[in-house]
């Protein structure tokens, strides 16, 4: 791919993430799910009124600078108004920001993916993959705060990629950056905390690797190309201490003073203790404390997505419904529905594409050694094993630490390891379109097209688009989907 057909790609692909996001975004005059929480926190900051969350506060703070925007910005429309935030706010307030950032989040991924293979193709196929998702393009377009999570502990990992990729004070310019966009994940949401062990479980493993390498004096024939991770071992611990840990660690504090100025009866210490003890009393992870809880096991084959509205109306000439879920016990004509769902073959495709990585991975590193009666050999750490590496080790450490949690969890958690399933369908895809094989080639354009196809099968229901319920019927395949 030329870099005229990468950009101007990579331009449509955002201008299409742009118009998804902001077209009807004042369709619903409501507080859509969590946006009951979210969009009335964001006012309550610009209101002065002290509150309590069960979460760190910058996206929130982000959702109240959108909101001050908006209503000093002239172009925002304000013929569509409501008072369920506290304030008199269009529903265009508390959500456009959220559209706008979430939009470069296709544009962030591709450049983690060019980082990593210096591969074009490979950047635009994972860029247009996650534009065609569901989960992110619903979360963009109402005031709720877990897309944040993605976008900076996304933008912290690119940023240390590029670090590596440099050398003396670009890198430890990048590195501090990088710090302070791992602190800001952590200021969003806990578990923003992943990204940065998913980069300390690649540099421990780096650094095992050299030293099993070096204890039993083995060499390998490396590739001419030296690929960024390569060089993760030239981050001495006092340097990854420093930069990926001290620097999130002081962002994460700072972020919380405008709160707990806001917010006096509680001290920094007592905040913390104040929100484990909000999560341990929400309950088991059962239908009975929530009825889209969703165990953690079962959100890669998306068996148990969520409905953020639904309501339903005798005709299409009818006024919009404003309130959402619990589902409506009427028989209507016409269904509007928002639901918090991934693109199905998208998702699948991804996590098929990530054990086809993994059984690759211990092909070439587990199996030998058993050959070799258990004795290490020197085996060549290629470009796409530190892809594969990359790509497994992130996903894996966002995904099993939910193991432990024991409180209500739901589908949304798993788009902080989503992303890393996109990625790897899209290095696939982008090997089989560049393979001699006819099979393999054609292979990678079904699966696009596929992918491509699903999207815009289920965009109703992922822009709330009013729907027969013969046709709200065929997007719900399963029944726990409903």
């Amino acid at each position: 791919m030329t870099k005229k057909y990468f950009c101007f790609g990579l331009t449509t692909i955002f201008i299409l993430s742009i118009l998804l996001r902001f077209w009807g975004l004042d369709r619903f005059n409501t507080l859509v799910f969590d946006e009951v929480y979210y969009a009335k926190f964001g006012s309550n900051y610009l209101t002065n009124t002290p509150f309590f969350d069960g979460h760190p506060p910058l996206a929130k703070y982000i959702i109240a600078s959108g909101i001050w925007l908006g209503t000093h910005l002239p172009f925002f429309p304000t013929d569509i108004v409501n008072g369920l935030s506290g304030s008199l706010l269009s529903p265009w307030h508390y959500r456009w920001l959220n559209a706008f950032t979430g939009s470069f989040i296709p544009l962030i991924i591709a450049a983690i993916a060019y980082q990593l293979s210096r591969r074009r193709s490979f950047s635009f196929l994972a860029g247009l993959f996650t534009a065609c998702d569901g989960i992110f393009l619903v979360e963009s377009r109402y005031a709720l705060i877990n897309q944040y999570i993605v976008i900076f502990g996304l933008l912290a990992q690119w940023l240390f990629l590029l670090a590596l990729a440099s050398e003396g004070g670009r890198r430890r310019l990048f590195l501090v950056f990088s710090g302070i966009s791992f602190g800001a994940a952590i200021s969003c949401k806990w578990n923003g905390l992943s990204f940065l062990l998913g980069i300390y479980l690649i540099w421990l493993f780096a650094w095992g690797w050299q030293w099993i390498m070096n204890k039993y004096q083995l060499s390998v024939n490396q590739e001419n190309t030296i690929h960024p991770l390569q060089k993760i071992t030239q981050i001495k611990i006092y340097s990854l201490i420093f930069y990926l840990g001290i620097i999130p660690l002081i962002i994460y504090s700072i972020i919380w003073i405008p709160h707990l100025k806001l917010d006096v009866r509680y001290d920094f210490i007592e905040v913390h203790k104040q929100i484990l003890q909000f999560h341990k009393g929400l309950g088991g992870n059962t239908s009975d404390i929530h009825p889209y809880c969703a165990a953690w096991y079962t959100w890669p084959l998306m068996i148990r997505p969520i409905a953020y509205y639904y309501q339903t109306a005798s005709s299409f000439k009818d006024p919009l419904p404003v309130w959402g879920p619990p589902l409506p016990s009427g028989s209507g004509k016409v269904i509007y529905d928002v639901h918090a769902m991934g693109n199905p073959f998208l998702w699948w495709f991804g996590l098929t594409a990530l054990l086809f990585l993994l059984i690759v991975f211990v092909w070439q590193f587990a199996i030998p050694t058993i050959r070799n009666k258990n004795k290490v050999i020197a085996t060549p750490l290629t470009i796409d094993i530190w892809i594969s590496l990359f790509l497994l080790f992130n996903y894996a450490v966002n995904l099993f630490p939910w193991a432990t949690v024991h409180r209500c969890v739901f589908m949304y958690h798993y788009m902080t390891s989503v992303v890393f399933a996109f990625l790897a369908i899209a290095w696939l895809v982008d090997k089989c379109l560049a393979s001699y094989n006819v099979i393999l080639r054609g292979s990678g354009v079904t699966i696009t097209f596929i992918i491509l196809i699903a999207f815009i099968f289920w965009l109703p229901i992922y822009l709330g688009l009013p729907l027969s319920p013969e046709a709200y019927k065929m997007r719900m395949w399963f029944s726990s989907w409903i």
